[in-house]
């Protein structure tokens, strides 16, 4: 059975996978590496760093697979865009903040345009935006997500509702085949993966992250912006952030506004970070983390979990 969708279609892709545009992660190697499992492969630019996109596009540009591009939508300009486009991306994303001023750039270079959202409101945005694929996040999700964010269960479906005949991508909790077949059986049209893909060979992170996603329990995860405050992340409040655990989470949980008022606190931070007493960046990672025990290539993790959602959905009608 080929997992042939809207998804798939539009973007030419063989599997309904594609890579979460994570910054500091989704580099060139692990997007290229995506595309060339059969999956869309998304660079994480964030706010767009020229000298960063420099560096990444062409190791993703020269594999014969399509690929895009990622942003932060709240931390860039149309520059960071417009130089996205100057290299020729299958499609940009954008995610986390309002996308209008950016949405006319990207059609009118080609490109397709993927938005994210986290409601029902930014949904009904994206479809008046024109956007040809709409990623629908659940609060499951590692990273960042909106304060008002639902369960991925129940909303994948009320957006497929709702914006359809648009594809839906799923977001949030999926880190194997099993989590792609049950977004296809919500109707969507296939699955944005993070965390999963932060345990694998080619992404950005360190092996010291890529161990604690591996060795990580979905109940140690915990949204909240204690972290971005205490690193002094840009980060609007609005959108918080699941992680494993760590110790600021237990000094400052419940007194974020103290935090944000104390610049001796912040300055301790940066001092721990200095001298090892915490890792250097938070773990972020997804509810769907205990699914994950070991670091292959993203090139193989996409054809089995491509292979395992077959099974899955195989099984799941009884042929």
């Amino acid at each position: 059975m080929t997992l042939t969708t809207a998804f798939t279609e539009l973007l030419g892709v063989r599997h309904p996978i594609a890579l979460a545009p994570m910054g500091g992660s989704a580099g060139g190697a692990l997007a290229a590496a995506v595309s060339r499992g059969g999956g869309f492969g998304i660079l994480g630019s964030a706010y767009g760093d020229p000298e960063w996109l420099a560096r990444e596009v062409p190791i993703v540009s020269r594999t014969e697979g399509p690929w895009g591009i990622g942003f932060l939508t709240w931390g860039i300009d149309l520059a960071a865009v417009e130089l996205a486009l100057s290299y020729g991306p299958t499609a940009v994303m954008l995610s986390f903040g309002d996308p209008s001023p950016y949405t006319e750039h990207v059609r009118r270079a080609g490109a397709l345009l993927i938005l994210q959202v986290t409601d029902l409101e930014e949904a009904k945005q994206a479809v008046d935006l024109g956007a040809d694929v709409i990623v629908a996040q659940g609060i499951e999700s590692g990273g960042h997500g909106s304060v008002r964010g639902r369960s991925t269960l129940p909303f994948v479906p009320a957006v497929v509702d709702l914006v359809g005949p648009v594809p839906v991508l799923a977001a949030g909790g999926i880190a194997d085949g099993r989590g792609v077949a049950a977004a296809l059986a919500l109707g969507a049209a296939g699955a944005l993966i993070g965390t999963r893909f932060q345990a694998t060979t080619e992404s950005l992170v360190t092996p010291s992250i890529s161990q604690a996603i591996v060795d990580g329990r979905g109940q140690d995860t915990e949204r909240s912006t204690v972290l971005d405050i205490a690193r002094g992340s840009r980060w609007p409040s609005k959108y918080p952030a699941r992680t494993l655990g760590h110790p600021y989470l237990d000094r400052w949980r419940g007194r974020e506004t103290e935090l944000a008022a104390d610049p001796e606190a912040r300055q301790a931070y940066e001092d721990d970070v200095a001298r090892g007493a915490v890792p250097p960046l938070p773990v972020w990672a997804g509810e769907a983390v205990d699914l994950i025990d070991d670091r292959p290539s993203a090139e193989d993790l996409v054809t089995a979990m491509a292979a395992q959602a077959q099974v899955a959905l195989t099984r799941a009608v009884g042929n």
